[in-house]
């Protein structure tokens, strides 16, 4: 809990000025939702409209413009897994910022529909830089103790996302049809996302650069005035906690250089297949727990259970308003109950609201019966509870730090690869099968989540409290330097605290590493 702990502000002030980016990324999804609540876009793009003929050919195009945003986020994740790496965390935000501008504008601007795929397919791309590069730069620059608190900022940023977009399309569903700007009813809403990642793009210069990537350039001493400026507290002037952390990492960079990195190395050891695992079935499991169809098509979901007019829109808004409040909640609390913990309970809480409103749908979709609807709507607010107190920002904390200095920017690629990947399925059949098969799509859901829910509880270690480093003994990596480090008793680390960070008149801290014979008490078991 923040409130037990110290927070360096300036480390605050980082970790959430980069989370504006993933605002786009979250209002460039949601706003879709209310696009397709509004009648004057149906009317713009010649596109019937619910209970006119032709509709079927109105929901393969809402299902395409779903998908072909996934496949650019598909995309964008992949590119991420590079620039990351190549040029660095800090310049990566500035590309995805970029391409999520242009992508926004011309969704904005589109004057027919393969303008506004196309535009959807860049933004996908955008937004999957941000969404992945985000939460690695937030978990790279932060504290043990702060790092669930300080990667939750990007769930909180994706509520304001979501809630934007909700009330946006929400207000603009009164612009009339026979207005000359009656096409202002859609287009402002999507130019409104490029907005956020203007802000970032403006402001980037004065962000720093990672530390960890900082020592993969050979930079140890910029790298270690960062983490001191990052993560130092009035009580702490001589920067000993810093300077310990900074020794941890610079001691793993040590190691993991020493490794010939292969091409799949992501799945070349054990530990390393084990964390690809998870990640993949994290964001793929998450992904068919079903948020993607409330978000996009929560506006049809209510429509019909029998609500028409503003109203789904007005829901729609409020469903994702909601998220702000669970999503905070998060931040506090999340490195007290744990990650493991938060997943399990979210997504058991998740599957059953499912469940529920899949039997009330069979049960009365189609029929008079106002209390059974209004029951399905319950379960999909239900639904939304669970998924912002306990995953949604939950899953981007836990990806991000599961994998190695050296291969996280592919891990998270990996894992969010695998969450559009599913949202292809999901989102592409989703407009179709809802007015297809009705009830049954919700159990192409409530499977997948069930053996999901096992998956959480016989695989996912729990890793809260660790520092990103200490996290590799979890998954077994051989010769982690830190690999005891997490047992071991506070007298000990002070002792070695105080033995270990004695920097040399000129030097860096890593030059340290050579002279002093306490250091290697970390690295060999008699030290330990």
């Amino acid at each position: 809990m923040l409130n037990k702990i110290v927070v360096n502000a300036y480390n605050l002030w980082v970790v959430v000025f980069v989370a504006i980016g993933t605002i786009a990324s979250a209002y460039g999804l949601a706003i879709i939702g209310s696009t397709v609540g509004q009648p004057n876009f149906y009317i713009y793009f010649n596109l019937p409209a619910e209970g006119q003929s032709g509709y079927a050919h109105t929901t393969n195009m809402i299902g395409a413009l779903n998908g072909i945003n996934s496949a650019g986020a598909i995309v964008g994740c992949l590119l991420q897994a590079w620039t990351a790496d190549y040029y660095g965390r800090k310049h990566t935000i500035q590309i995805g910022c970029v391409v999520l501008i242009i992508g926004g504008a011309l969704c904005a601007g589109a004057v027919n529909m393969a303008m506004f795929l196309a535009g959807r397919f860049i933004a996908g791309v955008g937004a999957a830089i941000l969404a992945c590069i985000v939460p690695i730069y937030q978990a790279e620059v932060s504290t043990a103790e702060t790092r669930g608190a300080m990667v939750a900022v990007t769930g909180i940023m994706y509520a304001v996302g979501y809630t934007l977009a909700g009330w946006l399309g929400f207000a603009c569903y009164y612009m009339k049809a026979t207005s000359p700007a009656a096409s202002f009813s859609w287009r402002f809403p999507l130019a409104f996302q490029v907005i956020f990642p203007l802000i970032v793009l403006a402001g980037s210069s004065l962000i720093p650069f990672s530390p960890r990537w900082l020592l993969q350039q050979g930079k140890a001493e910029d790298a270690s005035e960062i983490v001191k400026r990052l993560h130092s507290t009035p009580d702490d002037v001589h920067h000993a906690k810093a300077k310990q952390e900074f020794d941890l990492i610079a001691r793993q960079f040590e190691h993991d250089r020493s490794m010939t990195i292969r091409r799949f190395e992501l799945f070349r050891t054990p530990a390393n297949r084990r964390r690809a695992l998870i990640a993949f079935i994290l964001m793929w499991g998450d992904q068919f727990l079903g948020v993607f169809v409330m978000t996009n098509y929560g506006v049809l979901i209510y429509a019909s259970l029998g609500l028409g007019g503003s109203i789904p829109l007005l829901l729609n808004a409020c469903w994702t308003s909601f998220t702000l409040i669970g999503n905070t909640w998060t931040a506090f609390y999340v490195d007290r109950v744990g990650r493991r913990n938060c997943l399990l309970i979210g997504s058991i809480g998740c599957t059953v609201s499912v469940m529920c409103l899949c039997a009330l749908t069979a049960q009365y979709l189609g029929t008079d019966n106002i209390v059974g609807l209004r029951g399905a709507v319950f379960f999909v607010f239900f639904f939304i509870f669970w998924w912002c107190f306990f995953i949604d920002a939950t899953q981007y904390i836990y990806v991000a730090e599961i994998f190695p200095n050296h291969l996280r920017s592919q891990g998270v690629a990996l894992g969010l690869s695998s969450f559009y990947l599913a949202s292809e399925v999901t989102l592409v059949a989703a407009p179709v099968a809802l007015n297809s098969i009705a009830w049954k799509f919700y159990l192409v859901l409530i499977v997948p989540s069930l053996c999901y829910i096992l998956a959480i509880y016989f695989l996912f270690p729990e890793t809260k409290g660790r520092t990103l480093e200490e996290i590799g003994a979890l998954f077994g990596d051989e010769a982690n330097v830190v690999s005891q480090w997490y047992n071991v008793t506070q007298l000990d680390r002070e002792r070695i605290a105080q033995e270990t960070f004695h920097e040399k008149k000129g030097g860096s801290p890593s030059d340290s590493a050579q002279e002093s014979d306490a250091k290697p008490a970390v690295v060999h078991e008699e030290g330990l």
